[in-house]
């Protein structure tokens, strides 16, 4: 598998919860573990086709617990809610971090039309 993004730099920090992760182009994304969790490419949040998304909740202190490489093209991220069958491709992460701001406001809309309020 080629992508068309490669990351040149990958961090983990715990503490405040956020993957930092710089690309060959020199994009720099900061993306908190909330975040990658909900947007988890894996079925169990993305269903097994379009309208078929399950609606993340009560994820807001979910941390990472260990990024595992997959081949050349991906990273699988282990949270500690024990979801971990998510394969986060380069491109996957790319889009996640251009795309960041659009998501969460698309997943926060999302949380409050099922009545779901995040806790602070």
């Amino acid at each position: 598998m080629s992508s068309a993004h490669t990351p040149t730099d990958i961090k983990l920090h715990q503490k405040s919860r956020v993957l930092e992760i710089t690309f060959d182009d020199g994009a720099h994304f900061e993306l908190p573990c909330e975040y990658l969790r909900v947007y988890s490419p894996s079925a169990e949040v993305q269903g097994h086709g379009p309208g078929q998304e399950v609606l993340q909740v009560g994820k807001e202190n979910v941390n990472i617990t260990a990024i595992t490489p997959v081949g050349n093209y991906a990273v699988q991220l282990d949270f500690d809610d024990e979801h971990n069958t998510g394969i986060y491709s380069w491109d996957t992460l790319y889009v996640l971090g251009r795309d960041r701001e659009a998501l969460w406001a698309r997943y926060l809309e999302r949380l409050e039309a099922a009545g779901h309020k995040r806790k602070a």
